[in-house]
């Protein structure tokens, strides 16, 4: 099929859909997506096709700016909300790849929570089980490639948002380093932790976006034949349900059993520190609480949830933001070095399988579910290493479980390497 056709086929059950749907896309770019479509079409009959994603159909999280429209990262407007001059350096990068931005999708408030709820435009419901959540913040960026309506979403990380939501509805997520991907024009949560990335239906299509996107040295480092892992058990590991452990450790047998070395490692002390820096604040609470000051005077306008969230940042005072960053400094290089002699880390990208709505009325259960769903993955922001989530080998359970790969420093090209490995492995095995 052409990319006009495809892109056809979408917005034609976008349209079936109804317009004023927004839990998937808050914005759907009609007349420029077909532009973009037959101006690849174009290319491809020339023979001058710009690379991987040309023509290829992406969506883009609703905290990235486009030229003319203001950004409301999943909130609604303000008055000082004015629109974008540009473009975001990363929308200007996915045009330039050929890419055919079909709208922005729907995210938590301002991508502060790991749960995917939105009260403005509406959640959609997870693509396996519409009785459970989607997971987010980046909730319409999964659900547009899980329905088929994107092959790509570019989203963001700062504590789980990209892996979460693909984990809950099996997709693949992927957050490179910080600064691997041009943050420019992507409305901040946290200055120290926000990171772009994305979420695909298969590990090759990440590594296209990762590899129109980041930065040339970022793409240069050599990768293993075969990757070693390690699996950190200890309290990343507790709280778990049964399908979850079961499809986390046959997909590790499965591993083993073609030959990959895996052994399990003893990582707790390191792992457990973001905690306990963090107990009377945390990084992004403080500053979430900084970037959002504003929007206090307007209490009404927000998600009830994400305001109790910003309100509690603003009791971290600065003298003790501050220590958490320079132990935060200290602590890098000791896991940088804990992690010698292995490549990538295994473990459950979530303890649970996508909680029911039903499960989350009142505010402690939401907090609680957030804390816990949001656990895993934000250690490695805190340590800012590349990760990615994978669905395990589908065996003996019928909800998507996602397994967490997590690189060493700078090594996203062999985290995605060894993420194509265990994609082949698990996929070989399951059919």
């Amino acid at each position: 099929m052409t990319a006009k056709d495809r892109l056809d086929a979408v917005l034609a059950t976008l349209q079936r859909a109804g317009l004023d749907d927004k839990r998937v896309f808050t914005r759907v770019y009609f007349d420029m997506a077909r532009l973009e479509a037959e101006a690849a079409d174009m290319r491809a009959e020339r023979g001058a096709v710009l690379g991987p994603l040309d023509g290829a159909i992406v969506s883009i999280k609703d905290l990235f700016d486009v030229k003319g429209e203001a950004t409301l990262a999943g909130g609604l407007p303000f008055p000082e909300t004015e629109p974008a001059t540009s473009d975001a350096a990363a929308v200007a990068a996915l045009r330039d790849a050929g890419a055919v931005i079909i709208g922005k999708t729907n995210m938590t408030e301002f991508a502060f929570s790991g749960l995917g709820l939105n009260p403005h435009y509406g959640t959609p419901a997870n693509a396996r089980d519409p009785e459970r959540i989607p997971g987010g913040s980046s909730s319409g960026a999964a659900l547009s490639v899980a329905l088929g309506l994107a092959d790509i979403a570019i989203g963001s990380d700062t504590g789980g948002s990209i892996r979460i939501p693909a984990a809950l509805n099996g997709l693949v997520g992927f957050k490179p380093g910080q600064n691997r991907i041009s943050r420019r024009g992507m409305y901040p949560l946290s200055f120290t932790l926000d990171c772009a990335g994305f979420i695909a239906s298969d590990v090759d299509k990440i590594k296209a976006a990762y590899s129109a996107l980041a930065d040339d040295d970022a793409l240069l480092e050599p990768t293993p034949l075969k990757p070693r892992f390690g699996v950190p058990r200890g309290f990343l590991f507790t709280e778990m349900d049964e399908h979850t452990r079961v499809a986390f450790e046959d997909t590790v047998t499965m591993l083993a059993g073609a030959g990959y070395a895996i052994c399990d490692l003893d990582l707790d002390e390191l792992l457990r520190e973001p905690f306990r820096l963090q107990q009377k604040g945390t990084i992004v609470g403080a500053e979430a609480a900084f970037i959002h000051a504003r929007h206090l005077d307007n209490p009404d306008r927000l998600d009830p949830f994400v305001l109790a969230r910003i309100r509690r940042g603003q009791s971290l005072d600065a003298a003790t933001y501050l220590a958490i960053q320079k132990e935060r400094a200290a602590l890098l290089p000791k896991l940088d070095a804990a992690m010698e002699g292995f490549d990538v880390l295994l473990l459950p990208t979530v303890p649970f399988i996508a909680p029911k709505f039903t499960d989350l009325q009142g505010m402690d259960n939401l907090d609680r579910a957030n804390s816990l769903i949001l656990r895993n993955t934000s250690v490695f922001n805190f340590f800012d290493l590349p990760a990615l989530s994978l669905p395990t080998s589908p065996t003996r359970t019928p909800h998507p479980v996602g397994m967490m790969l997590v690189g060493r420093r700078f090594a996203e090209m062999t985290l995605i390497s060894a993420a194509s490995a265990v994609e082949r492995t698990t996929r070989r095995k399951s059919n």
